[in-house]
């Protein structure tokens, strides 16, 4: 796969009152999780919270769900998004100005439960946002006392 058909990205989850949520950015009408391309020789990890500090400014992320990652089906000329699963604990969520673009990349944002995210997102998302969902869910469970 080429690099220009490939981009990466997070789930970013934070504990809520008590409860899950997973952040999720908008431009324009469209619902997307931080994600973008590789810069030259940047492994894909890298990648993901490079962009993700530049699309919402959040840089003190942990990865406690190691480098695990899901891909989405091939789409949109065949485009592949890989997600890794980060833990945000502090930090504001702000949308700064992309010097590419000269203005956010976004437009709003949300701290949403994973079934919230399901249907704001576009179905290929569905998968990614299952599985991580799961592997929080569970690590969850292993804590509880």
């Amino acid at each position: 796969m080429t690099v220009a058909n490939r981009s990466a990205g997070l789930v970013v989850v934070r504990r809520i009152e008590g409860q899950w949520r997973c952040l999720v950015l908008r431009a324009y009408r469209n619902w997307d999780l931080p994600k973008g391309r590789p810069e030259p020789g940047e492994a894909l990890l890298e990648t993901a919270l490079r962009e993700t500090a530049e699309e919402t400014g959040l840089s003190a992320l942990t990865l406690p769900w190691g480098d695990d990652y899901r891909e989405t089906e091939p789409y949109a000329k065949g485009k592949v998004a890989r997600f890794y699963i980060a833990l945000s604990c502090e930090g504001q969520v702000s949308l700064p100005l992309s010097a590419e673009l000269g203005r956010p990349e976004h437009h709003e944002f949300r701290w949403v439960s994973f079934a919230a995210a399901l249907e704001l997102l576009p179905p290929r998302f569905g998968p990614i946002l299952r599985w991580a969902q799961s592997v929080v869910a569970a690590s969850t469970e292993k804590h509880r006392p």
